[in-house]
């Protein structure tokens, strides 16, 4: 295995532009360069991907965009230190350090371990002074070689707390999306926090190198619990009854003295939060670790996070399958994939297929099989979404009972009596109840106590086949039918919805979309688009499922693209860093990118939220008005090919695009800010 880096991977006080994902892009390039990777593009792609879920930009100057991709085969890191300064989204501004992490895709432990040591470095100020100060490459790669090449990092976290010796001590468990660098950077800044509090602190780091679980002594003799999540706890249950403190990584870098001192507080709380479960015998207080709000919001974000590539995949596949064999392709293409091959292909004309491309029956046989693999994927993010909520609620037992009830919630066995007429079929209203269920059946089993000769039995044989069928059959026999009556008026109120009722769904999913650029209004306004999608992927232009569809990409696209908008229209009223992240709108936004706006809401969200939800509106109102409908469920601009009334989405568009920046331009001026802002 090569080194981690080279001196072939450094640049010194280089300009690599004045923005992140040119930043990222050259660094890409400069991997290349230096022999680390033969597609610098998909390195870059990948990077900016990962950055679009949440900006890398860390306090103190610091940026470490990373991902895991194909395009490395062994651990790799790139780094500049930039000159200009590059804004990616930190609180305190822009960086001047920046590292591009790259994990293979399929990484095992040991490399992984390598770029775990370094997240915990980079907390750490004396290492970033030195990078600061090196005046060689070579200076910079001693420095990054002599964190990564002692003893291996532990996977699991921190060595374990001792147990019984009256003094306070805390737990914590630390968790991103990605679980390379946030993971274990949150878990440091915890450690050197509970060090200067004076506490003894096990951090349990649940991230891609491998989780090393907390003994229960450890867990047993904590005064409180630090959850630092992006992602569910694994097994949170071992925690129950522990006063709790919440929150994303973010925070435990940026400020993990504060959350040390508030676990600190809570210990001492009889009322203080508690991981639900059982209550230790020493609390006489309660409650919930969350909200039941914020509970049910992170189980159904877990859903439809690993639901959404089933669609996108789905609906870019059956777009393009229409593309090519025309939408006459959904008529035989059963025959075309039983009796046709490359060397025997079909004949357009016989098949009725007048709208293939170019008449041509190599396109339609292709046409075809994209639609047989576009369909089989649409088949499957019903029964996703039901397996990863169990999986929120309920670990790793919880998937298969939940794929399995979301099955039955879409009917994929195809049940049906001799004239046609199915079971009930619930659709994504049932596999989020299947999902639920399952979860809530798997995790009480979870619970129980079984003799030590059946605990290997449980998570594989036992929790699964007693969920399904406890859960499938109360899906069958109880649930089904009310939750098809109420997906059926659903479906019947949709399809009513035309004039002044569609444009003011429209102007409502457009509100939603704008209010919290990618959380959970956004994700419920773009699940409801996309499951009904799903059920109408191969209906006709006019199907009002395929209109919602088109209306909250629109309504989506319109908050970064309309503030790119107002910093060029109007940049006096907006800071640098603004003006900078204004650059990447423009691609953020026509790629259907919400999250693009964030920061720009982030830093004055009174005046900025307001005005981008109007533009939004405008657009999905519009959408709705003009009859523009899209079979594709990603992809903005960059999916033309799959809309239908390019004219209206275009107009639609720009007026939301416009509207959105007149009214943030007017907002900031009309009501300006103690921001200083750019004065050149």
């Amino acid at each position: 295995m090569s080194d981690l880096i080279t001196t072939a991977l450094v640049r010194l006080d280089a300009d690599l532009g004045t923005e992140k994902h040119a930043v990222i892009k050259a660094l890409a390039w400069i991997a290349a360069d230096a022999g680390r990777t033969t597609d610098p593009d998909q390195l870059a792609a990948d990077a900016i991907t990962r950055e679009g879920t949440a900006p890398t930009g860390l306090a103190g100057g610091i940026a470490i965009p990373h991902c895991r991709t194909p395009a490395v085969s062994e651990p790799t890191l790139a780094f500049v230190r930039l000159q200009p300064k590059v804004e990616f989204g930190a609180k305190d501004g822009p960086a001047d350090l920046a590292f591009l992490i790259a994990a293979p895709a399929g990484g095992d432990a040991t490399h992984l371990q390598l770029l775990t040591k370094l997240a915990r470095a980079l907390v750490k100020p004396d290492f970033t002074a030195g990078l600061r100060s090196a005046a060689t490459e070579q200076e910079v790669v001693d420095l990054v070689l002599g964190v990564v090449g002692d003893a291996p990092a532990q996977a699991g976290g921190a060595p374990t707390a001792p147990a019984g010796d009256g003094a306070t001590s805390l737990v914590a468990v630390t968790a991103c999306p990605t679980g390379i660098a946030h993971t274990y950077m949150a878990a440091e800044a915890l450690e050197a926090a509970a060090a200067k509090a004076g506490v003894t602190i096990a951090v349990e780091t649940q991230g891609s190198a491998g989780s090393k679980p907390l003994s229960p002594a450890t867990i047993a003799a904590a005064s409180a619990v630090i959850f630092a999540v992006d992602v569910g706890v694994r097994d949170r249950g071992r925690f129950a009854g522990k006063p709790v403190v919440s929150s994303g990584v973010k925070r435990a870098i940026d400020d993990g003295d504060a959350m040390v001192a508030e676990a600190l507080r809570y210990a001492g709380d009889p009322n203080a939060p508690r991981v639900e479960g059982v209550l230790s015998e020493s609390t006489s207080g309660g409650g919930a670790e969350e909200s039941w709000g914020a509970r049910v919001r992170r189980v159904l974000m877990t859903g439809v996070s690993y639901m959404i590539p089933f669609v996108a995949a789905g609906g870019l596949l059956i777009a393009l399958s229409f593309l090519l064999g025309g939408y006459e392709i959904v008529g035989p293409y059963g025959q075309i994939a039983v009796h046709n091959t490359l060397f025997d292909l079909p004949s357009p004309d016989q098949l009725h297929l007048g709208h293939a491309l170019l008449g041509s029956g190599f396109f339609a046989y292709i046409g075809a099989l994209f639609f047989i693999i576009g369909k089989t994927a649409f088949m499957l993010f019903i029964p996703a979404l039901g397996g990863y909520i169990a999986y929120a609620i309920a670990d790793r037992p919880g998937i298969a009972p939940g794929f399995v009830l979301g099955g039955l919630a879409a009917n994929i066995f195809a049940v049906a009596d001799s004239s046609g007429t199915t079971v009930p079929v619930t659709g994504y209203l049932g596999a989020i109840v299947g999902g639920v269920l399952a979860g809530l059946i798997a995790h009480w089993l979870a619970q129980r106590s079984v003799p030590s000769w059946a605990r290997g039995l449980m998570p594989v044989l036992v929790i699964p086949f007693v969920t399904c069928v406890v859960g499938g059959l109360l899906m069958l026999i109880v649930l089904g039918r009310p939750i098809a009556w109420i997906m059926n008026h659903i479906t019947d109120g949709l399809n009513s919805m035309t004039g002044s009722n569609a444009v003011l769904l429209g102007v409502i999913l457009g509100l939603m979309m704008a209010f919290d650029m990618g959380g959970p209004l956004n994700k419920v306004a773009y699940s409801f688009a996309v499951a009904g999608l799903g059920t109408a992927a191969a209906a006709s232009s006019g199907a009002p499922e395929l209109k919602i569809m088109a209306a909250v990409m629109l309504a989506g696209m319109v908050p970064p693209i309309a503030l790119a908008l107002a910093t060029v229209l109007r940049p006096h009223v907006f800071t640098v860093a603004e003006r900078e992240n204004g650059k990447a709108g423009w691609l953020l936004g026509a790629s259907f990118i919400t999250e693009g706006a964030i920061p720009f809401a982030a830093a004055d969200p009174i005046r900025v939220i307001p005005s981008i939800m109007l533009g939004s509106a405008v657009t999905g109102g519009l959408a709705e008005l003009f009859d523009v409908s899209i079979r594709a469920p990603h992809g903005g601009i960059f999916v033309l090919f799959a809309v239908h009334n390019i004219v209206g989405y275009l107009i639609a568009l720009v007026a939301g695009v416009g509207v959105g920046a007149f009214a943030v331009i007017t907002a900031k001026t009309v009501w300006p800010t103690d921001t200083d802002v750019a004065t050149v």
